[in-house]
């Protein structure tokens, strides 16, 4: 499932509200994605939680960029931490405690 989507980024799948920016920067993201996608045939998901919603364009765009050299295995290993890290901050929310409190996700690395 692709969620996270909107402001004409499809398949960018993040626990966030869509990324803010300039036209180029969704531009080059859009770039990447479909760059992302044909490498590993998958869409790219990353965790944006706890990161300033002015700066998750450019966040997302940085660690695709990164992840974009991973070999396939050690990108499904980064893409299924992703996909925990979304889930568990999830269920905090649900359960009424904050992201990164003890026993919940991580905070952002």
């Amino acid at each position: 499932m692709r969620t996270g989507t909107g402001a004409g980024l499809p398949g960018i799948a993040t626990s966030a509200p869509p990324p803010r920016g300039s036209l180029a920067a969704h531009t080059a993201l859009r770039a990447a994605h479909a760059a992302y996608e044909a490498r590993f045939g998958h869409v790219f998901i990353v965790s944006v939680d706890g990161h300033d919603p002015d700066e998750t364009l450019s966040t997302v765009l940085a660690s695709i960029r990164a992840r974009l050299s991973n070999d396939p295995d050690e990108e499904r290993s980064v893409a299924a931490e992703e996909l925990r890290r979304i889930a568990r901050g999830r269920l905090a929310v649900l359960a009424g405690t904050p992201p990164g409190a003890p026993g919940t996700a991580p905070g952002p690395v």
